[in-house]
């Protein structure tokens, strides 16, 4: 009795579940959903697209105004990122302009893009709920002021690629077309190109296809290696291209040393056991108010061992988010924006649970299947409530302070149009810190190619020889205008530091500017004071940014 009883409430579920599949779950109406989703979101960024560039941004405004000008990248600026950012940024202006507002607009299309490419992956593996609940977790976290939401960061342009390339991985071995293998590893290429975590996105991918294929039945060894060399072929591919070109424009060597050589030493700084206290502090601050949204996901672990359909995609979802929490691991800083290479993975992980619970309320009532979309939909919109100032309220100043504190990022732009009403086009800037936007907003050429400071007092082996190249750069350009930034997160000194590039900056200043700017920086009001003014200014905050211009009756 009691077996023909559990028969009869399996066949009752299985009925339920296909019922929950067809019952006016029309693919137009979950695309109408998504449409609204992604317009939503693009409307939100719509109103920040101002909000000043952080440093990061700032670097690849100024990289990717320099590669507008015909000047390569590693050329007269130097940094450890691969050029791909940098591209992806020239592309942006050259269709939006080169301001905040172009690049900002270039970001939020990239952003849809990446809702979209988390709704499709998700549908490939389950189902087109369960899609929609994981594409509008992206779209909250991603917009989250807890992962930075409103700045370009390269983690953004890693995960559109290698979404894409992950997606049409996914099609060649369902699909048995193993010639889409080769444009799959073209698309996870091109996401190494733009930093280099998305290395992980590319062993994920090759290690998929390689046991995925094992797998099929009556597969040979030689068409299982077929596979993976038509997949590796064209995931280097994009990074051949690149080698060649900047060999091509001389800068092979210097693109090579900041890369690999000087990345190497920067990801080998801290040791494990700190890393495990920066990572449990960077993930709290990843998490911010998006608490339930985190926890809902981790849910979904429980639900890829314990529901029958989640079970048929978990290696995959496993793989997948074990490779996207290593990419936010190299060098153990756990930056918030780091999580961001998490987010596609979570987004899934929140879909399989709420996909898992509605099944579950069903097969207990078919009334209660309303249930998981109103908790989800209540944790969605506890999260809009909670930082609805954000979202709706503050200004983009207001905004970069908020998540950005101190750092001088709005003034930047005002120290920008003084240089530029000051100077002329082929004038030198050098900044004595790590503000590279002042750069782009001035539309002038640093002095220097240390358009950051931070290697520079790094515990790291080459940090006095940078120190001293940067001073050799600046004396030998002669710039018009010197500025120096007083702000800790500017520089990132720490007790070792070497300080032998303070000593000489004061020594040089007072030998050859004189000087015409302080902008001293505080939460409630920014003081700027220019000219004599500056001379009889003494700063009140701790924050400031001091502008000398050269004395021309005092040359090197």
């Amino acid at each position: 009795m009691g077996k023909r009883s559990k028969q009869k409430k399996t066949k009752r579920a299985t009925g339920l579940e296909a019922q929950t599949v067809s019952r006016g779950d029309s693919q137009y109406f979950y695309w109408l959903i998504l449409a609204f989703l992604v317009l939503s979101t693009v409307l939100i960024r719509f109103r920040l697209l101002s909000v000043p560039l952080e440093r990061d941004e700032g670097e690849f405004a100024y990289m990717g105004q320099l590669i507008l000008q015909g000047i390569p990248p590693y050329l007269i600026s130097y940094n450890m990122k691969l050029p791909g950012i940098y591209a992806a940024y020239a592309l942006i202006m050259s269709l939006f302009g080169q301001t905040v507002e172009g690049i900002h607009l270039g970001f939020s299309i990239v952003n849809a893009a990446t809702i979209v490419l988390v709704y499709l992956l998700a549908k490939q593996l389950y189902d087109s709920y369960a899609s929609l609940v994981a594409a509008a977790s992206f779209a909250m976290l991603s917009l989250s002021p807890s992962l930075l939401g409103t700045s370009a960061h390269a983690s953004h342009f890693v995960l559109l690629p290698a979404l894409g390339g992950i997606l049409v991985m996914l099609k060649a071995i369902d699909s048995n077309k193993l010639r889409l293998l080769f444009w799959s590893g073209i698309l996870l290429g091109l996401s190494f190109l733009m930093k280099q975590p998305g290395i992980f996105f590319v062993v994920f991918a090759f290690l998929y296809v390689l046991l995925s294929l094992l797998r099929l039945p009556n597969v040979s060894v030689r068409l299982a290696a077929k596979g993976c060399s038509l997949y590796l072929l064209g995931a280097v591919i994009p990074f051949l291209l690149t080698c060649a070109i900047l060999y091509r424009a001389g800068v092979l060597e210097k693109f090579w040393f900041w890369t690999f050589s000087y990345a190497s030493q920067y990801v080998s700084e801290i040791s494990l056991s700190l890393g495990v206290k920066i990572f449990f502090i960077g993930l709290g601050e990843a998490i911010g108010r998006m608490y339930l949204l985190w926890g809902i996901g981790g849910l979904g672990i429980v639900a890829l061992f314990r529901d029958r359909i989640a079970r048929t995609r978990a290696a995959f979802v496993s793989g997948f988010a074990v490779f996207s929490f290593l990419a936010v691991c190299p060098g153990f800083y756990f930056r918030q924006h780091y999580f961001i290479f998490f987010l596609p993975a979570l987004a899934l992980l929140i879909g399989i649970a709420i996909s898992w619970l509605r099944r579950a309320a069903l097969e207990r009532r078919p009334g209660w299947g309303y249930l998981p979309t109103a908790l989800f939909l209540a944790v969605f919109c506890l999260g809009i409530i909670l930082d609805r100032s954000f979202y709706f309220d503050l200004t983009p100043v207001q905004v970069s302070r908020g998540m950005y504190g101190l750092s001088p990022f709005p003034e930047s732009i005002e120290i920008a149009k003084y240089i530029q009403a000051h100077s002329k086009k082929e004038d030198k800037v050098a900044v004595l810190g790590s503000e590279p936007q002042i750069f782009f907003y001035s539309d002038r050429h640093s002095a220097t190619g240390y358009i950051y400071t931070y290697p520079l007092m790094e515990d790291q082996k080459y940090a006095l020889k940078m120190q001293k190249e940067m001073i050799e750069e600046i004396e030998k350009a002669q710039p018009s205008y010197l500025i120096f930034v007083k702000l800790l997160t500017s520089w990132g000194v720490r007790e070792n530091s070497e300080k032998y590039i303070f000593r000489w900056y004061e020594t040089y200043t007072r030998k050859y500017f004189n000087l015409v700017g302080i902008v001293d920086v505080s939460q409630d009001r920014t003081v700027y004071r220019w000219g004599d003014e500056a001379a009889r200014y003494s700063p009140r905050s701790q924050s400031f940014v001091v502008i000398y211009k050269r004395n021309e009756s005092k040359p090197n």
